[in-house]
Order: C-alpha cells, then sequence, then structure tokens
C-alpha cells in the first residue's frame, strides 16, 4: 500500500493507483475532460491539474501515479488559478452557443466551466469551422471540438476502425476524418462510440425529430412507431424514473399521447427474426455450408457496415435474414396496411432505437407491388426519444403502462434479450433445440452465451452445445475491435465455430451510440441484467410459440424461408468492394 495526503486527508491506496483515482476512492473529485480511463491517458485537456508539495510546477493527476509521503492539493490557489486559465482558453476555441447544443445540461466542459464561475472569456474567440454534409447520420461540429483526442482513442483502441485522427501542428493541432477522406470516404460504421464518449457537443447524431413531428401532423399518413428492447433499459434514466419505473408500456403511451397512430414493441419483430436467421441457419448448417466458416447473424448495422468494408470476402456468410427493424417496417408495409385497408404509400413507419448506424440501415428499399420505398421512414434515438417526450411537455410520472397494439402485439423473453451482446445466440438456440426435437429445451439451456460481466474475455463468449448427436460450436462477439481479432483467428484457422453473433458496440445494443450518455461511465452490462430480467419474468420465452407470429405466417408469410418471406424478409448483402 501507498500512503500519500491528499487536500489534509491522510489516506493509503494500492500501488500503481494515479493520484486522481486515489483521490476519486477517497471522496474528493478530481475535474477532467479528456480522461478515460485506459483508453485516454493523456492530459491534453490539463483540467485535472494538482498541486505537490515540493514540486514548482503543476503535475496531472491522470496519469501520475500516487507515490509514498506525496502531500497533494487539488484545489489550492494556484491549481483553481491554472485550471480556470486552461479552461478559458478551451472555451475561446469553443463555440458557446450552448441553448442549442444537444449536450447542454449533459457537457462536461459546461460543468467544469460553470464550478469555476466562468462567466466570459478573456481571450480573443477562434473557431475552427469545416464543413459537414448534414445528411449523414453522424455529425460532427468542428467549432465545438476541445481536441481531447477521445474519439481518436475510442475509435482506434475499442472498435478498431481509426476514422479519426490529429492534423496539424501546434496551435493548428485538429481533429479530422482520418487520411484527409470525407465522412463518406472513411469506412466509418455509424456505431456512434465517438458519441457517447465525446465529453461535449462536437459529435451528435443526425436529428430526426423534426421528421417525425411532421408526419404525426401530416393527416394523410398514418404513423406506426416501433420501439427496441434495448430503449426500455435507459430512456427513464434521463428522466429520473428509476429501472423497473421506466416500461416499455409508458414509452408506447408516451408515442400515442404525442400522436403516433399505433405503437408497436420491436420484441415482436425480433420474435420474427429468430423465426427466419434459425431456420436458415439449420438449412445452412444441415447441407454442409457452414464446414469451413460459420453464419454471422445480420441484425447490427455497425457490423454489417464493417464486415463490408474490412472483411468483403466473408459477406457471404451473412444471414440473408433482416434485422428486426427493417422486417418490422416491411411487415407494416405489406401485412399490416392490409389489415387496416391502407396503402403502403400511407404508412409511415418510425423506429425507436438506441443505435445512430439505424439511421443508415433505413436507407434500405423495400419494392413490393406497385410500391417502391423504405421498410422505415424515420429513426429516432433513445435520446431523441426524450428530446421529443420533453418537447410535448410530457410528465414522466403521468404516463401509464400501455400494452402495444394488435395485431402484433405479442413478443417473448427471447426477442427482449435481443438488445444484449449474447441475447440473438441465446433466442436462436433455444427455437434451434425446437425446430430439431420438437420440443422445447428449459428456457436458461444456453445461458453460457451471456458475458459474465462487461467485456469479459474481450468481448468473447464461446459455447459449445449437443442436441441430441449433433454439436453446434457458438461464439459470441461484441466491440468491433474485439470482432476483428475474433475474424483474424477464424481466418487463421485457430479457432472454428458454426454460427457467431456479432454486436458492434460493447456489450451489445444496450451499449449503443444513440443511448443516454453518462461520461465516464459504462452502463451497457447492468442495463443488460435489466433484460435478462425481463426475460425471466415473461410468460412467454421462445420465439416460436408467440402466437401473432404463427397467425402472420397462416395469414401472409405461409412458413419461415418461404418465397414471399424471402421476397420481404430477406436482403442480398453486397460487400463494399
Amino acid at each position: 500500500m501507498v500512503n500519500l495526503m491528499i487536500d489534509g486527508k491522510q489516506i493509503s491506496v494500492k500501488e500503481n493507483t494515479t493520484i486522481m483515482e486515489a483521490a476519486a476512492q477517497n471522496g474528493i473529485p478530481i475535474p477532467k475532460l479528456c480522461y478515460l480511463k485506459g483508453i485516454n491517458e493523456i492530459a491534453a485537456c490539463r483540467v485535472c491539474v494538482v498541486e505537490l508539495e515540493g514540486k514548482e510546477k503543476l503535475i496531472t493527476s491522470c496519469n501520475n501515479v500516487a507515490e509514498e509521503g506525496m502531500v497533494i492539493y487539488t484545489n489550492s490557489p494556484k491549481v483553481r488559478r491554472h485550471r480556470r486559465t486552461n479552461v478559458e482558453l478551451i472555451l475561446a476555441q469553443h463555440d458557446c452557443q450552448c441553448v442549442s447544443c444537444t449536450r447542454s445540461g449533459n457537457c462536461s466542459l459546461q460543468s467544469v466551466a460553470n464550478d469555476l464561475n466562468i462567466l466570459d472569456i478573456p481571450y480573443k474567440k477562434v473557431l475552427e469551422k469545416r464543413p459537414w454534409d448534414l445528411s449523414f447520420p453522424l455529425i460532427r461540429d468542428s467549432s465545438k471540438c476541445i481536441k481531447c483526442m477521445r474519439c481518436v482513442q475510442v475509435c482506434e483502441k475499442i472498435q478498431g476502425l481509426g476514422v479519426w485522427d490529429v492534423e496539424g501542428t501546434g496551435s493548428r493541432t485538429t481533429v479530422n476524418v482520418a487520411g484527409h477522406k470525407s465522412i463518406h470516404e472513411a469506412d466509418c460504421a455509424l456505431c456512434g462510440q465517438c458519441i457517447t464518449h465525446c465529453p461535449v457537443g462536437a459529435l451528435r447524431e443526425r436529428d430526426d425529430t423534426e421528421k417525425v413531428w411532421s408526419a404525426i401532423a401530416d393527416q394523410n399518413k398514418t404513423v406506426v412507431v416501433q420501439v427496441a428492447p434495448a430503449v426500455r433499459t435507459a430512456w427513464g434514466e434521463e428522466l429520473g424514473m428509476k429501472p423497473d419505473e421506466a416500461t416499455v408500456g409508458k414509452i408506447l403511451d408516451a408515442c400515442k399521447r404525442m400522436g403516433a397512430d399505433y405503437v408497436f414493441d420491436t420484441t415482436f419483430s425480433a420474435d420474427l427474426t429468430i423465426m427466419e436467421e434459425g431456420t436458415e441457419f439449420l438449412k445452412r448448417f444441415t447441407e454442409g455450408e457452414l464446414k469451413e466458416r460459420p453464419m454471422f447473424t445480420s441484425c447490427c448495422p455497425g457490423w454489417i457496415r464493417f464486415i463490408k468494408s474490412q472483411y468483403p470476402h466473408l459477406v457471404r456468410q451473412l444471414s440473408t435474414a433482416k434485422s428486426p427493424q427493417q422486417m418490422f417496417g416491411a411487415a407494416m408495409k405489406t401485412y399490416f396496411a392490409d389489415k387496416i385497408g391502407v396503402s403502403p404509400e400511407q404508412i409511415y413507419t418510425v423506429s425507436v432505437m438506441p443505435c445512430v448506424a439505424k439511421k443508415g440501415e433505413r436507407e434500405m428499399e423495400l419494392f413490393h407491388g406497385e410500391y417502391a420505398g423504405h421498410d422505415i421512414d424515420a429513426v429516432i434515438t433513445t435520446r431523441e426519444l426524450v428530446k421529443m417526450i420533453r418537447s410535448a411537455h410530457i410528465s414522466p410520472d403521468t404516463l401509464k403502462d400501455r400494452e402495444s397494439d394488435r395485431p402484433m402485439q405479442q413478443g417473448s423473453g427471447a426477442g427482449v434479450i435481443f438488445g444484449v451482446t449474447g441475447g440473438v445466440m441465446e433466442a436462436a438456440l433455444r427455437s434451434a433445440y425446437y425446430l430439431l426435437k420438437k420440443e422445447n429445451p428449459p428456457a436458461d439451456a444456453f445461458k453460457a452465451v451471456r458475458s459474465p460481466e462487461f467485456q469479459a474475455n474481450d468481448g468473447v463468449a464461446e459455447a459449445e452445445f449437443s442436441i441430441d448427436d449433433v454439436k453446434v460450436r457458438t461464439a459470441v462477439v461484441s466491440g468491433l475491435g474485439n470482432t476483428r481479432a475474433l475474424l483474424d483467428k477464424i481466418e487463421r484457422g485457430e479457432v472454428h465455430y458454426d454460427f457467431v453473433e456479432v454486436m458492434a458496440c460493447p456489450g451489445g445494443c444496450v451499449g449503443g451510440g444513440g443511448q443516454p450518455i453518462h461520461d465516464g461511465k459504462e452502463l451497457a452490462f447492468d442495463r443488460g441484467q435489466n433484460l435478462y430480467c425481463l426475460d425471466e419474468k415473461a410468460q412467454l420465452r421462445f420465439s416460436h410459440e408467440n402466437e401473432d407470429i404463427l397467425v402472420m405466417y397462416q395469414e401472409y408469410f405461409e412458413k419461415p424461408m418461404s418465397h414471399k418471406a424471402h421476397m420481404l424478409l430477406h436482403t442480398e448483402h453486397v460487400s463494399a468492394d
């Protein structure tokens, strides 16, 4: 143990503990802007400086280790003076129009500046202005960038893509798309992890809330909203709701009160996805197509963008099944439109998703009869949903639990766990077992694919299951950096699987780039446990027992992998090359 004194308090910490960590462990917070443990420890912002007795210069607390006998002052006059100057200099290069910023009220720079009582900036204002395509799902505002390098490090170290990089020198140092490319030319997966790790509003998703409001106001549109499983784990965080209070039923109620005509839970189409993807897997598995390489899940659009640009030769191993979002939209504009007697053109489909990449996925076209358009018309993130609820002046404590509308009302626990890493695999295996043996397994028979903690085993969970004399080798991975490592092992022949689930965001959709932002905290694992609890309590645990799905097949799609199902619920993946 190391003994030292911080702000007059004698403390003991383990060796190799940083000064910042030592202070935090003893209830002494030190402000910071650029620091992310294990990812970005470069002390670029110098907001975390502290005074060390006996040393003239201030030292950064995020990357200096506590040593025996140190006497540290975290808030001395000297520290406050230097910290204030640093923040004022940052603000001189930052667009401070906070009222129109998506991060107002949840901005680390705003908080630090307020704490330091900075009321005006004594330096000349110099803002960097770079053009950006505002139609792209990910938006970067260079005038708000504080050059903390978090986006650079997260994209490189966690997602393994290196979309962002530093360019220029000295006072002209800035962050931009790497290789002097445009964002369209870069291999961006649209995972949104750079957004959720940015301490300010320099990175955000494209706002599509006004499109939704316009559709709601259009008397000729029938607005149909679906809510993804992962959204229910996080939307209440920004509204001060406890996890058991922030139910999906209350989201559906909020959407109805905002003017949506029909509201549904995406767990329905998650069950539909399992019927299609599970049947496809068994067909490809039994016909020997997966002897050399596995079938990969296709639910995550960030992963789809990644494999198309990074491993184009593996694209043919993807499941052809559309994601639950896209399947839902296709069913809405065909089966549901027929049910309520309106044309597909009148249906306006809105998805509430934890994901930025879903905004890109919605560009997928749908052709059916005389209709030529899209499965999905607009995608809003969890953050945008909260923004709309506030805009509608809906008080959370007035929301009631509402059921999904018919005829696509039922959803299983298997569909709920789609939002957490391993959930798609577990749901698929439950139904694959039934399709092989014509009997249900114990509902928790495939828990081995669940992650025991956040990013355990480099984000990979491996499991082998025997169903009679059939052995199925599976792997689950989340985070694109982890995915690259796993794919390279598969390519080298070091491991072999039959079925692999991939989620672009660490922890799965619950940790998606469209979820509420809590600077410096990773909540994906806790949110995922919430979904497992909902699955455990669900009356229905198997996708193939969803009565509304079975009725839809009987009335419209006939059976999984039928010609009509193939035309509407499947797609052909084409590599970026």
